[in-house]
């Protein structure tokens, strides 16, 4: 009793090589593509570097904030006037030497 081999179908190689090359197609969509695993990295790193330059931007606009109702009409700090005065006119009283 002798057993015939035949080749297999070219339907059944066709559909397992579209099969495979679909998978690897969605495998690396879902790694590399727009949407995929790198990218989502990505923005969470990026979230975490903004989130840090708002906390940062945040602390700079309280001080300048605090400086500012510091020199309003309701509250003047005098140490802080004289300060600016200096800094910004380069004021200086009459009793002080300058030492360049």
């Amino acid at each position: 009793m002798s057993i015939l081999r035949t080749p297999p179908a070219l339907g059944a190689l066709v559909f397992f090589t579209i099969t495979l090359s679909l998978g690897a197609y969605f495998t690396f969509a879902a790694v590399q593509g727009d949407y995929g695993v790198f990218r989502r990295a990505e923005i969470i790193i990026e979230s975490q570097h903004l989130t840090e330059e708002l906390r940062q931007v945040q602390i700079e606009v309280d001080r300048m904030e605090n400086l500012t109702r510091r020199l309003s009409d309701d509250y003047l700090d005098l140490d802080l006037l004289d300060q600016q005065a200096r800094d910004v006119l380069g004021l200086m009283r009459t009793d002080e030497i300058t030492v360049r």
